[in-house]
Order: structure tokens, then C-alpha cells, then sequence
């Protein structure tokens, strides 16, 4: 039982990594920016963070007793932007992340192996849970490119910046080694 703690533990804070990466990204830009399309083919940030949240939504509300694709759901809505403001960009996307949040500190460790159905398709808990981490990062690496081709020369790096990687590391192997543990605030952030 106890590897399904460290699991729970850790999918928890890959999950709030890649919501505090999308944050830290979209904290850069000007509320008008989150609208940024390139062309017709192309989404804006604002139209990621509504698939996401739609995503999210759907696939975590009763988690473990309905099927991921809630009948409630409009995908193809999600891609057509009704968004007006910044204010409502981060109202969806923390509406989202709350739900997630919500429904992974809700499970017990011995549910990781119930068979739970997205689109009709049976997955362990893990399956799902990893299925959704994997998409979660993919469209939070899609927010941060497109965040730091907007911001140009003033992109803060969210990583380790350019040509810092020997400082960066020197600085990690001076310290003994530990393992990361989430902080206070991290923890406010998962409830």
C-alpha cells in the first residue's frame, strides 16, 4: 500500500508543477496576449485553457463512479473562444484544477486499480490518471511556447535559462542531497 501513497504523492505534484508552470506563463503576458492566435488554425492560450478546463471538468467530476466524457460536455465548443477577459481565463482555470485537485485527494490507495471508463474504454485509476497528466503537460507546454513567443527578448525562463545550466548545476551538488517535499504554500495550493 504504501507505493500507492508515494504515487498519489507524486502525481499531486507533477499536477500542480505543470499548474504552477501554466501560471508562472501566463503571469507574463498582457490580458489582451491571452487572445493571440496566429491564424485560423491556431489556438490561443485563452482557447487552450478552455479545452483544458473543459477537459478537466469532464474527466474529474465523480471520477471513479460516471465515464470521463461527461453527455454535458461540448468539445467542440471548447475550441471556439468566448472568453472576454483575463479575469475569466484564470476563473476557468482554476475552476478546472480545483476539480482535479479535489477529486486526487479524494482517492485512497487502494482504488489506483479500480476500472474506471473513459468514452466507454475501461482504465485502472493509474491509466487515467497518467493518461491525464500526459495530456495536462502537452497543452501546458503548448501555453509556455506560445507565451514566450509572445513576451520575445522580456520571457522570464520558467526553467533553467540559457547558458546557466554549469551555475545552476554547481549550485545544485553543493547542497546535500534531499528529497523535495511540498511546501506550505504548495500544499494550500492542493486543497
Amino acid at each position: 500500500m504504501e507505493i500507492n501513497n508515494q504515487y498519489l504523492e507524486s502525481v499531486k505534484k507533477q499536477f500542480l508543477y505543470y499548474k504552477t508552470l501554466g501560471e508562472k506563463a501566463m503571469e507574463q503576458l498582457k490580458p489582451q496576449q491571452l487572445f493571440t492566435a496566429l491564424n485560423e488554425d491556431t489556438n490561443s492560450i485563452a482557447t487552450i485553457v478552455k479545452h483544458l478546463s473543459g477537459n478537466m471538468l469532464s474527466r474529474w467530476t465523480d471520477f471513479l463512479t460516471t465515464d470521463g466524457e461527461k453527455e454535458w460536455r461540448n468539445r467542440d465548443a471548447e475550441f471556439e473562444n468566448d472568453l472576454q477577459s483575463k479575469e475569466e481565463v484564470l476563473a476557468l482555470w482554476n475552476k478546472a484544477w480545483e476539480c482535479l485537485f479535489t477529486a486526487l485527494n479524494g482517492l485512497q490507495p487502494e482504488q489506483l486499480s479500480q476500472i474506471i471508463y473513459i468514452r466507454n474504454e475501461g482504465h485502472s485509476v493509474i491509466e487515467a490518471i497518467n493518461r491525464q497528466l500526459a495530456h495536462y503537460s502537452y497543452h501546458v507546454g503548448q501555453i509556455v511556447f506560445y507565451a514566450k513567443q509572445l513576451k520575445k527578448s522580456d520571457w522570464e525562463s520558467l526553467s533553467i535559462p540559457k547558458n546557466r545550466s554549469n551555475s545552476y548545476n554547481a549550485d545544485k551538488f553543493s547542497q546535500e542531497k534531499s528529497i523535495k517535499n511540498f511546501t506550505d504554500e504548495e500544499l494550500k495550493r492542493l486543497k
